[in-house]
């Protein structure tokens, strides 16, 4: 081979190993566990004292997981904590990956929502009465041995409540003490109790996006450290 044309092929190969680098794997492919359906939904914010981040909702087509709609998002006035060790009435937003057990809201569901929608009447509560048979659950009336004072009406959380998803933390078996009526809803004027709050656009599009056959889940938790989201 001629000089000239062996400077040139390294110089090819020069500028082959400079070219930009491959792009990173989408954050449900860096997570320990997804909760094994196709549709997945991330709340990540930037350190545990952050009362701010983002939601992203992924579907997983084709073995990888593409991104369907993102928009900030609100956590608790401070900010959050592991899910496995938090205590009520902290105002500290859970991490974890939890189900979505269903959805409900003052107003009617949007359009094309698929999943089971509970409507929101004026008896409906949310008991997050410790001593009551009925802690962390909805009921319609309120139930006798749950205190008003220790649950939501969850009526009079207005635009809040206009439409929501139940956040699955504490439900299967709830322990006393560890926090209850944890959702997913619209925005308030701030920072939450220890919810995940978006946008109302972003909550009626991810009510029409959400599939129970895909079993949806949401991971909850920081950037990096401790609680960070690809641990759970």
């Amino acid at each position: 081979m001629r000089p000239g044309a062996v400077a040139l092929a390294v110089s090819s190969l020069v500028v082959l190993g400079t070219g930009p680098p491959a792009p990173s794997s989408p954050l449900p492919a860096r997570m320990t566990d997804t909760g094994g359906g196709t549709q997945l939904i991330t709340a990540v914010a930037p350190r545990k004292a952050s009362t701010t981040g983002t939601v992203t909702w992924w579907d997983l087509r084709g073995g990888r997981w593409v991104r369907a709609g993102s928009a900030p998002a609100r956590f608790g006035a401070n900010g959050l904590a592991e899910g496995a060790s938090r205590t009520q009435g902290t105002n500290t937003t859970p991490t974890g990956l939890y189900g979505l057990p269903y959805a409900f809201g003052i107003k009617a569901a949007p359009r094309g929502t698929a999943y089971r929608y509970r409507r929101v009447h004026r008896d409906s509560w949310w008991c997050q009465d410790n001593g009551s048979r009925s802690y962390n659950r909805w009921t319609e009336p309120r139930a006798a041995d749950c205190r008003a004072a220790e649950s939501e009406h969850l009526i009079t959380y207005g635009e809040r409540y206009a439409h929501a998803l139940v956040i699955g933390f504490n439900y299967g078996r709830p322990v006393r003490g560890r926090g209850a009526g944890i959702f997913l809803h619209v925005n308030g004027r701030g920072a939450t109790a220890g919810c995940v709050s978006v946008p109302k656009s972003a909550m009626r599009a991810i009510l029409t996006w959400a599939d129970p056959a895909k079993r949806p889940h949401i991971a909850v938790g920081t950037a990096s450290g401790t609680t960070a989201v690809t641990r759970y």
